[in-house]
Formats: C-alpha cells, sequence, structure tokens
C-alpha cells in the first residue's frame, strides 16, 4: 500500500520485517502530536535485517541476509529503485553522510563490503573483525565502526584508505553501535555480558561500561540519555551519558531489538519481534505512548528514522 505525501516536519519510520519480507513505513505524527500510523508496505525479499536511510531522507538502503543483496528504496515513491547482489551474509549496514558510499557488515567474511549505489558493480572491501555487526560512520565520513560480535572488538576503518588502523575491545558479544551527534563517543551494545561499553573515539578507548538487561541490542540516543533495547527482558534501559548512572527501565514489547530517537529527542522508537510492534517511548516520562502493530517480525537494525529531505 502507498500512503498520501508526507507533511513538513514528520519524520517516519522504516521498519524491516524480516520474516515478513517487507519494509513497514510508519508515518510518527510529525509536531502535531498524532499518534504513529502505518501508511505503506515495501515488499523486500530474502529476510530484510539491516537499515539505512540517508542523512537527507531520500533513500534507505536495506540488507537481506537470505536474498545476498542490498535493496535501494526511494523513500518518496516508496518503491524498491534497485536491488544490487552481494556476496557473503549482508547484516549490518550504515550509509556515508553525504549518501554514498554505503557500508555493510559481511557477517560471514570479516569485512565490510563498500557499495557506490550509483555505481554498484565496483563493490570494494574492508578489513573488520569476526562476525561484523552494527555499523556506524562518524559525522565527517572519515571513519566507519565495526561492533565485531565474536571477536568481543570494534574495529576502527578508515573510509578512504579502507584499512582498519584501530582495534577497540568492549564487552562480550557487541552487536549494535551507535554514536554520539558530534562523533566523539561510541556505545556499543553487548549481548554477551548484558552492559554496554562507552568508547571515547578519539582516544579510541572505553571510558565506561554500564549495565543494562538481559541480552541488549542496539543504542539510541535521546538529549543525554541512552536508550538500551533488552532482547531477553521486554524492556529498554535508560541511563545518563553524563554521569553513567541508571535512570530507569521501560517496558516495551516481547524481544525488542532496533531502536532510534526522533530528531527532537521527544520519543523513542522500539521494534518488538516478536510482538509484531512498534512502541514509541516519552523520553521525557519514560512511558510508552503509543504501540502500533507493523508486521511480522519487525528488526529495524539500524539508522531507521526518515526525516524530511533536504533541499
Amino acid at each position: 500500500m502507498v500512503g498520501a505525501a508526507v507533511p513538513a516536519g514528520a519524520e517516519e519510520a522504516f521498519v524491516t520485517n524480516q520474516p515478513g519480507n517487507e519494509v513497514a513505513v510508519v508515518d510518527l505524527g510529525g509536531s502535531d502530536g498524532a499518534a504513529p500510523r502505518l501508511v505503506a508496505r515495501i515488499a523486500v525479499p530474502g529476510q530484510p535485517a539491516g537499515i539505512a536511510v540517508t542523512e537527507d531522507g531520500r533513500r534507505a538502503f536495506v540488507t537481506s541476509p537470505d536474498g545476498k543483496a542490498l535493496s535501494v528504496i526511494d523513500t518518496a515513491t516508496r518503491q524498491v529503485a534497485a536491488r544490487i547482489p552481494l556476496s557473503g551474509g549482508p547484516l549490518g549496514v550504515a550509509v556515508a553522510p553525504s549518501g554514498s558510499p554505503v557500508y555493510v557488515a559481511d557477517w560471514y567474511g570479516a569485512r565490510l563490503l563498500v557499495v557506490d549505489p550509483d555505481t554498484p558493480d565496483a563493490i570494494r572491501t574492508a578489513p573488520a573483525g569476526a562476525s561484523p555487526s552494527g555499523l556506524a560512520v562518524t559525522p565527517d565520513g572519515a571513519f566507519v565502526l565495526s561492533a565485531d560480535r565474536d571477536d568481543d572488538t570494534v574495529s576502527v576503518i578508515d573510509a578512504a584508505r579502507l584499512e582498519r588502523v584501530a582495534v577497540i575491545h568492549v564487552g562480550k558479544r557487541p552487536f549494535g553501535i551507535t554514536l554520539s551527534a558530534d562523533g566523539r563517543r561510541a556505545y556499543t551494545a553487548n549481548v554477551g555480558s548484558d552492559d554496554v561499553s562507552v568508547i571515547n573515539v578519539a582516544a579510541r578507548a572505553v571510558v565506561g561500561t554500564v549495565k543494562v538487561g538481559s541480552r541488549p541490542y542496539a543504542v539510541a540516543l535521546a538529549g543525554r540519555l541512552a536508550f538500551v533495547t533488552n532482547q531477553y527482558a521486554g524492556t529498554v534501559s535508560v541511563f545518563d551519558t553524563a554521569t553513567l548512572e541508571p535512570r530507569g527501565v521501560v517496558h516495551v514489547g516481547e524481544y525488542p531489538e532496533g531502536i532510534a530517537a526522533s530528531a527532537d529527542g521527544r520519543h523513542v522508537y522500539v521494534a518488538n519481534w516478536s510482538d509484531n510492534t512498534l512502541s514509541t517511548i516519552d523520553a521525557r516520562t519514560l512511558k510508552v505512548a503509543a504501540t502500533l502493530d507493523v508486521g511480522d517480525g519487525p528488526r529495524a537494525f539500524g539508522a531507521f528514522i526518515r526525516r524530511d529531505p533536504k533541499p
């Protein structure tokens, strides 16, 4: 289904429904206070999992681990504009601030696949650790950070040279990784040690560890707060990024995975795999403000919020 044009100031969530073989598009209500509503479904074969929406909001890149492909979605038409075949096990995905290239974590190959979506035949590679999962690109586009799950490390990759220039040891089994807006700190959700590692990016060192719930999956930042999905607990842990002190626990749906914050930091959105829902958390009250059915097996692993396109 295809919805109406997006009003100015609105945001949308592009939620990968992995067993549903689709991306659900949710109008998040913008600044008018309206409840989130499902406005489109985009067929994407191959068990879509990872997603990265460009900063200008014009395209979304979706990985299909089973289909071994990267789908390019035109967010205005809500159509798949291209499908780029990949090798290995494409999972996590991130895109440079300029909109190209796109970095894809190859789960099986201990490497990143580097794709220019406009010239997709010339795929390059960069080394990473074992089972690279979540990816993040620094705001200047100079470095890519890879959470290497089976090495308990984060790789720092020079984006120009495509060389691995640093390895940072974190907690056990890091999966999701998120950068602060200024690029100074990174946060890894460590599924094996039930904690979050806080990294000083310039120093390339862990500067703090925060205990959270059972099997943390990913991290979102809203203001000075960090929100962490805990898969086995059905909760989101919240801590203060300045003090690293806990601020609360929010009960969401069953098996929460992908998580992202609105641009104004007022809301945090959580994809609940087993409940087939998207939870909206009020970041001020730390309570669930809305729950929406989105489809079969929402994962939304990555940057899944679309902002208004830049002029």
